[in-house]
């Protein structure tokens, strides 16, 4: 599992420093709840979870919404604090391991808690990761009478070998009937895919992206396959049982989505999401990569206050006891300097179609916008109106020119 980033020790009581106060009634603010629990870890995932039957009194899933109870009070005492709290909740997103593996009165009812501490705003977006099988009509019934929104549903690809490899355990035939009871639902759906496995072929891709667009989907991200240190996949990889995923197979990979997401009617918002309008976007992430104030709840969660980054204990017993113990669940965080504000606002604005502007850029860099333009990599038409706007391959080099920016930030 990955270590946690180097930072200071935070207090006890959790208590911000007052910078992270200034400006926040200009800011935006969100909410993150992380839910540990899967089924089974799959052998690509480095992401903080735990199989839910390994977890023992007090760090249990009967014990999940008690405990978050706690730091959503402790979240509200410490944002009035720095006078960074009051502040209407734009979006809020359940992330995890599965958050659905909770029963769903349950993640209902964690809902239920957030609305009786928290100012929603009227057009809240609520949005939960779900297993496939995990849901039933009425499980999803009841997240759209708690307020929930959306549902982002793990079908990573439509072929069973490809699955297979990643240790995915749903049934790719039961993707079809789920996307129908969301949409009864009245929920927006949206589809997380992965490309890139060892073994996908091209006509495999090809078929997931037809599965999934079949649906009644309003968004898609389509993500590829990265192969972590310290995971199953990684040290098979590493003993040479599987390949590691071909970077221009990648690059083909993505550019047949797009062109498959294009005919569909989805434009492409940011360089691995797709939605239909607008309207159908997730602004939960373009909360994140506007580097908005969000905070996150669980164990190993992130937050992000006023330039204050910090994080949380990350087994769910360490967190857990920490809050029973009527401390705060960090353990670490970071107070972030001008200079990696720069560099972390042009990396990800610069990802958004239109969303960094080129007259926001450091000194010095108008030679290398025009360079971009001259490759390809930018729209010429978005640039005359000072619009950074990749274009296709511009995507698939976003970290290129995202590097040559940042070298003129100083």
């Amino acid at each position: 599992m990955p270590a946690q980033p180097a930072g200071e020790v935070p207090p006890l009581d959790g208590a911000l420093p007052p910078s992270a106060g200034r400006g926040a009634e200009h800011r935006g603010l969100s909410l993150y709840v992380h839910v540990p629990y899967c089924r089974v870890r799959c052998g690509y995932c480095d992401f903080n979870t735990y199989t839910a039957e390994d977890l023992g009194p007090g760090a249990s899933r009967s014990d999940y919404r008690a405990n978050l109870a706690l730091e959503l009070d402790l979240s509200i005492r410490t944002l009035a604090e720095v006078g960074a709290g009051d502040r209407e909740i734009a979006t809020i997103f359940f992330g995890g391991g599965t958050p659905t593996l909770l029963e769903a009165p349950v993640l209902a009812g964690v809902m239920d808690d957030i609305r009786a501490r928290c100012r929603l705003a009227p057009d809240v977006e609520v949005t939960t990761e779900a297993n496939p099988d995990t849901l039933t009509p009425a499980y999803i019934e009841t997240l759209a009478k708690a307020g929930f929104t959306r549902i982002s549903l793990g079908m990573q690809s439509a072929v069973p070998h490809v699955l297979a490899t990643l240790e995915r355990t749903h049934d790719p035939a039961k993707i079809p009937d789920v996307s129908r009871w969301i949409k009864e639902a009245g929920l927006e759906l949206s589809l997380d895919l992965i490309y890139g496995t060892p073994g996908e072929s091209i006509d495999d891709w090809r078929r997931s992206l037809d599965v999934a667009l079949s649906n009644e989907v309003d968004h898609i991200s389509a993500y590829s396959l990265i192969v972590e240190p310290g995971t199953k996949m990684g040290a098979m990889v590493r003993r040479g049982e599987l390949p590691m995923p071909d970077e221009d197979d990648l690059a083909d990979k993505y550019e047949i989505a797009d062109a498959a997401m294009t005919a569909a009617g989805l434009s492409w918002y940011e360089v691995s999401n797709w939605s239909t309008s607008a309207d159908t976007r997730c602004e939960h992430n373009l909360a994140y990569w506007r580097n908005a104030d969000w905070w996150g709840f669980g164990p190993g969660a992130h937050s992000h206050i006023g330039g204050v980054r910090f994080w949380n204990a990350k087994h769910p017993r360490a967190w857990a006891d920490r809050l029973l113990a009527g401390n705060s669940p960090a353990v670490g965080r970071e107070v972030l300097g001008e200079t990696t504000r720069e560099i972390e606002r042009i990396m990800l604005a610069a990802r958004i179609d239109s969303e960094l502007r080129i007259d926001s850029l450091p000194h010095g860099s108008e030679a290398a916008v025009r360079m971009f333009v001259s490759q390809g990599l930018l729209d010429p038409a978005g640039a005359e109106v000072g619009q950074f706007r990749p274009t296709l391959q511009g995507r698939l080099l976003a970290d290129h020119m995202v590097r040559v920016l940042t070298e003129y930030v100083d």
